[in-house]
């Protein structure tokens, strides 16, 4: 699908290309989403530029995300998708520049593009152009990933205190303990998809910045972005210690996990030891030997039992003495 939008009447208005369609003459913004071979050769015609595939989106190296090529801007850069969702995603967003105009490929719908399309839809600048565009699509996505932090450090401390919590009644503790493995891990995957996007986009704010010749950025677009790149800088520092909190958390857990185990090695090894004495007793009074003078009491049989069970007590009493239970 192509859309461009225009700038008319103080609002930005999107308009739907077919592939047979001419791209109108005033649009400033070209966002191509899931875009069909013919849509893709209608951006190249008209801006006489090389649109690039899904392929070349995803590739890592920085040659391949961040280049100029006759006079535009090609800019790959990570997003994030889908971060309320079970599993949040990272999807590759080509930004380029050429003509004055704002490209824009993509697969996914990251949340920041509905929200600046909503936003500019209700009002935009009167000399908004590709350039600016491109600025205000990426404070947006920093601006997500700002929430997007701030939720997650509210959520990671809810789950440190039940962690730490006293556990009351009578609580499956396998259960609970699956339970908190499971949001540490969710909470660890998702702090890592949001810092490999706040990488991607520092890579493009720097490289966006070392191009001021190619881009034209005024003062106050050049202090815009060097703002990007503090914002961007002090959001990874900060995604990378609720990384390490998060790290902490599941070392607790798991820490937590062997004090039970160990509780529960700990029952049976006193078991052990506090039946042992009793079957010693049992044992002996079972042997088939002739000559037991106390078989032939007729208190044998109270008093052996009787002996079993002080032979129980007292190695339970001695632990309880030293506290071992």
């Amino acid at each position: 699908m192509l859309k461009a939008y225009c700038l008319r009447g103080g609002v930005l208005e999107d308009i739907l290309v077919t592939g047979d369609g001419p791209v109108p003459a005033d649009a400033i913004w070209l966002d191509l989403f899931a875009p069909l071979p013919d849509e893709d050769l209608l951006v190249e015609r008209a801006l006489n530029i090389s649109v690039p595939t899904r392929e070349e989106m995803v590739e890592i190296e920085p040659s391949s995300r961040l280049y100029v090529e006759d006079g535009a801007l090609f800019m790959t850069g990570s997003v994030l998708c889908a971060a309320e969702s079970e599993r949040p995603t990272i999807t590759a967003v080509s930004f380029i520049l050429a003509r004055g105009k704002l490209v824009t490929v993509r697969y996914d719908e990251p949340k920041p593009f509905r929200l600046l399309i909503a936003k500019l839809g209700r009002a935009c600048p009167q000399q908004l152009t590709g350039t600016a565009l491109l600025l205000e699509l990426l404070d947006a996505i920093i601006d997500r990933a700002a929430d997007i932090i701030e939720h997650l450090g509210t959520e990671i401390d809810g789950t440190s205190q039940r962690i730490f919590e006293r556990n009351g009644g009578r609580t499956d503790q396998n259960t609970r303990y699956r339970a908190l493995l499971r949001i540490i891990a969710k909470k660890g995957d998702l702090a890592s998809k949001v810092r490999e996007s706040l990488v991607s986009i520092a890579r493009l704010v720097t490289f966006l910045s070392g191009e001021n010749g190619e881009v034209g950025l005024n003062k106050d677009q050049k202090a815009e972005l060097k703002s990007m790149q503090r914002d961007v800088s002090s959001l990874t520092d900060h995604v990378s210690y609720l990384g390490s909190k998060i790290t902490f958390l599941l070392d607790a857990t798991l820490g937590l996990v062997s004090i039970e185990q160990n509780n529960i090695i700990k029952i049976f090894a006193v078991l052990s030891v506090v039946l042992m004495p009793p079957t010693l007793i049992a044992s002996i009074y079972g042997m088939n030997f002739e000559h037991m003078p106390e078989l032939a009491e007729r208190w044998g049989y109270p008093l052996a039992l009787l002996a079993m069970l002080i032979a129980a007590i007292v190695p339970y009493w001695f632990f309880k003495w030293k506290r071992w239970l």
